[in-house]
Parts: C-alpha cells; sequence; structure tokens
C-alpha cells in the first residue's frame, strides 16, 4: 500500500500539481496578509483547485492553519490520483 502510494505521489505530474498548488497557497497567504480591507478572496483559488475534497474539509473551524489543512490535504489526496492515473495511462 505504501509503495503504491510512494509511486502515485513521486509521478512527474502529481509533483507538478503539488507545486502549483504550494505556490497558489503561498501566493494567497501573501495576498491576504498585505490586503489592509480584510476583503481579499484570494483564498478561494487554492480551494477551488484542490477540490473537491478541500471543500469537504473547508467546514472545519474558522482559522487560518483549518484552511491551509484543507488545502495541504487536498491537494495531496488529488495528487495521489493525479499520479494514479499517469501510473495506469502508462501501462
Amino acid at each position: 500500500m505504501t509503495s503504491r502510494l510512494r509511486h502515485a505521489l513521486t509521478d512527474v505530474f502529481a509533483l507538478a500539481y503539488l507545486a502549483v498548488c504550494a505556490g497558489l497557497l503561498v501566493w494567497a497567504l501573501v495576498v491576504t496578509a498585505l490586503d489592509d480591507s480584510g476583503e481579499s478572496m484570494a483564498g478561494v483559488v487554492p480551494l477551488l483547485a484542490t477540490a473537491p475534497a478541500s471543500l469537504v474539509l473547508v467546514v472545519l473551524p474558522d482559522h487560518v492553519s483549518m484552511i491551509v489543512l484543507a488545502i495541504a490535504l487536498g491537494a495531496l489526496v488529488n495528487a495521489t490520483v493525479i499520479g494514479w492515473c499517469a501510473r495506469m495511462l502508462r501501462r
């Protein structure tokens, strides 16, 4: 089980997806921190990029760390699926 998960997460497409999601998360955090009005919607972009798993987890308590956790777990779930699909298509 762990070797299949490792193979799925080390696929080049899965790693590229994780890099894009990490970049979007950092961008959203920086834009939100620099926004003085408190009305930044930048956090929606990484949430939608990691949907549907992140949308299920976004109902966690309202705190920045919970949104980051939802995005991170959503990205990992989606990267696993991407890596598995890429591996199956190569066969």
